[in-house]
């Protein structure tokens, strides 16, 4: 009884789960290896890898795996920073590096060059390629789709949906505002473009012809099935697969996550673009000024020296805890035994669903 989509049947998936691609180290060659191996479709963040390590990480995934996967990239101009907001933003994060007694420099380079990445990307022909934060052009798109590699972009409001739709991409992924970690957002305000999942995703469906894939706040099956119920052709999970076994977050990190009430805020204060995450320490302090705080890749730069010294310490407080609102009902466990356990709960929920559309006399 699992949900058979256009999406799933294209990928030649066995669910019509996707792991999230989470920049920072979370997404390993083995847990992309494993999601894919047990039918889903894993994903490697590679936001903030070189060109270099992409090639080196889909080599890994390849040794574990001949299954699809994804390769997902952040869309970014290379930044022309102001001296003085850097500057007034270094000065701001002193208190904390102090608290950590390190005296770091500041950085020599913003972000990894987007083009570059890209290169990379195309050179991998990954089965997926899935973007945030912007936009590609139509060209960009159909050489993308000229190496096999179908496009997927993220969309936080229907108009979005609409633009990547006009650009040529594959599908759409649907980023609710229970999502964790950063908004996808690249036409208008942030605050304005934070929509309940299910109903962005029904919005979307309406709105354009191409696949929707639902993301945000997602845990369990049983949840899967309702989005796909609601038209998603398949869900994103995140924050599920954090503190799974193959994932390289710090043990402080997934500890943090398992002990969590299911309270998350949404700041700017670690990467200067809005996302999703725990409370704690550094967030707390760095509130004050997050109005303030650079546009990313900036902020994201300067505080990379704190949460490299928190991760080394293992000091959650320190951590951008990226979490979705979903994360109290997080289990640990290996990646391929949870989407056993997701396949299972959403087998279960597919045959309730039958159930009740059966005429009683047919029972």
């Amino acid at each position: 009884m699992i949900p058979s989509t256009a999406l799933t049947r294209t990928l030649g998936l066995g669910l019509p789960i996707i792991q999230a691609p989470m920049a920072g180290g979370a997404t390993t060659p083995a847990l992309v290896a494993a999601v894919s191996n047990a039918g889903g479709l894993g994903s490697l963040a590679a936001a903030m890898l070189s060109p270099e390590q992409i090639v080196d990480a889909v080599a890994g995934i390849r040794e574990l795996t001949d299954r699809p996967f994804a390769i997902n990239l952040f869309i970014l101009d290379t930044p022309e920073p102001d001296p003085g907001e850097i500057e007034a933003a270094w000065a701001r994060l002193a208190p904390l590096h102090a608290e950590l007694g390190i005296e770091p420099s500041l950085p020599t380079r913003w972000c990894q060059p987007f083009d570059e990445q890209l290169h990379a990307l195309l050179e991998c022909r990954p089965a997926v390629a899935s973007f945030t934060f912007g936009i590609l052009d139509p060209l960009t798109v159909e050489r993308l789709h000229a190496a096999e590699s179908l496009v997927i972009g993220t969309a936080t409001r229907v108009e979005e949906a609409i633009a990547w739709e006009r650009a040529g991409a594959y599908a759409v992924c649907a980023q609710g505002a229970q999502a964790g970690g950063h908004r996808g957002t690249f036409i208008g305000p942030i605050d304005e473009a934070l929509h309940d999942t299910g109903a962005l995703v029904e919005a979307c469906v309406e709105a354009i012809d191409l696949p929707v894939i639902a993301a945000g706040g997602v845990m369990d099956g049983t949840e899967i099935a309702a989005l796909l119920a609601r038209g998603a052709q398949a869900a994103q999970l995140g924050t599920a697969f954090l503190a799974c076994d193959e994932s390289g977050i710090p043990a402080a990190y997934k500890e943090a996550l398992e002990a969590a009430s299911g309270e998350t805020r949404l700041t700017r204060s670690f990467s200067g673009r809005a996302a999703r995450g725990l409370p704690n320490r550094a967030m707390r302090l760095l509130g004050e000024f997050e109005r303030e705080a650079p546009d990313y890749p900036l902020q994201n730069a300067l505080t990379a020296a704190m949460r490299a010294e928190g991760a080394r310490r293992n000091d959650a407080e320190y951590l951008s805890l990226w979490a979705g609102q979903g994360v109290a009902r997080l289990r640990r466990m290996g990646a391929a035994q949870l989407l056993a356990r997701l396949a299972a709960e959403l087998d279960a929920a597919a045959v309730i669903e039958a159930l009740d559309e059966t005429p009683r006399a047919e029972r």
